[in-house]
């Protein structure tokens, strides 16, 4: 989405009601969400809870590292709290 829209917040905030399901990956490459990556998820997770979604968000990345490590760092980034 960041890489054809962009905008993601505000994207979010508009269509919220087409949304089943919501998937992390850094940009660029698909790669943890980490420093290197343009996209900050804290506010965007944020936004998402503000909707009022319950369900669930996927970690699709590709780790260039141990698995494991990055889907602990994505987990600790993403677990925001209003």
């Amino acid at each position: 989405m960041q890489i054809m829209e962009g905008d993601l917040i505000r994207t979010i905030q508009d269509n919220h009601e087409y949304f089943a399901h919501y998937h992390t990956a850094g940009n660029p490459g698909r790669h943890e969400l980490n420093e290197k990556q343009e996209i900050q998820y804290p506010p965007i997770m944020r936004t998402i809870l503000q909707t009022g979604y319950q369900g669930f968000v996927g970690q699709e990345f590709i780790p260039q590292g141990d698995p494991l490590v990055g889907l602990k760092q994505a987990y600790d980034l993403c677990d925001v709290r209003l």
